[in-house]
């Protein structure tokens, strides 16, 4: 399974000039004019950054990011100053990078009330079990959203992270849709060469798909013991729900 993310190219600010700027300053008002009306330009503006420096993956300077984001360099420059100062974001010498403030609230995030917290265990008795890079996902905007992974053998090949995106038409995707038949779903080097994946549906209690299991292994190993292995998981996961007495919905 490959990852891939969706960028966002606008970067706004908020405000009013009264008196019209020329050069770069222009540049500025004709983009606080244009979104000032949507009354959120400062926000568009400053989660673009991020999603601009989270893109990037490591560090950037402001003129990467003004250009990824569409916005004069002056603008990036005033918001990223602004999100320093929020602690959203760090400066070292002229390049940023996301802030350890962004790392607590995502942290604090929850796609269903204890899933991330009845996946731990089984995730890592898994990674034991198969050697396998592995992987909790839900399902967000038409997309497989990682939310606990376990990294392993495979991780030169698919890097697995927190936060990563697959699309629907990998093993993992087409089990968070619901398999048409029994058992895992499983992908042999369909996606990545060298690859193979086997993924189940995570259950609430009450039957209702609240995400899914994959595990990511060499194409060498037996894929079907594999598949095994993701299925006693996903049980234990959905058993953890129903234990912690939380509801959780779909």
């Amino acid at each position: 399974m490959a990852a891939d993310t969706k960028g966002r190219g606008r970067a706004v600010v908020g405000g009013r000039d009264r008196a019209a700027p020329s050069g770069g300053d222009a540049m500025d008002t004709a983009v606080r004019t244009r979104t000032t009306g949507r009354g959120r330009g400062v926000l568009e503006g400053a989660f673009a950054l991020l999603e601009a420096l989270r893109q990037h993956g490591d560090e950037a300077g402001v003129t990467e990011l003004a250009v990824a984001c569409g916005v004069p360099k002056s603008t990036a420059h005033r918001l990223l100053e602004q999100l320093v100062a929020l602690g959203a974001v760090e400066r070292r010498g002229l390049r940023y990078r996301l802030g350890a403030q962004l790392y607590r609230l995502g942290q604090a995030w929850q796609p269903h009330p204890g899933l991330r917290g009845a996946g731990r265990l089984p995730l890592h008795r898994l990674r034991a079990a198969t050697g396998g890079s592995v992987v909790l996902a839900v399902m967000r905007e038409e997309r497989a959203l990682t939310v606990c992974s376990v990294p392993g053998r495979v991780e030169p090949l698919v890097p697995v992270r927190n936060g990563e995106e697959f699309s629907l038409d990998t093993a993992l995707g087409k089990a968070l849709r619901g398999p048409v038949r029994s058992g895992a779903v499983l992908d042999r080097e369909d996606v990545v060469a060298g690859v193979c994946c086997a993924a189940l549906p995570v259950r609430s209690p009450a039957g209702a798909v609240v995400g899914a299991v994959a595990v990511m292994v060499e194409a060498g190993q037996r894929l079907e013991v594999a598949a095994g292995r993701v299925a006693e998981a996903a049980a234990a996961v959905t058993r953890a729900l129903g234990r912690s007495g939380i509801e959780v919905r779909p």
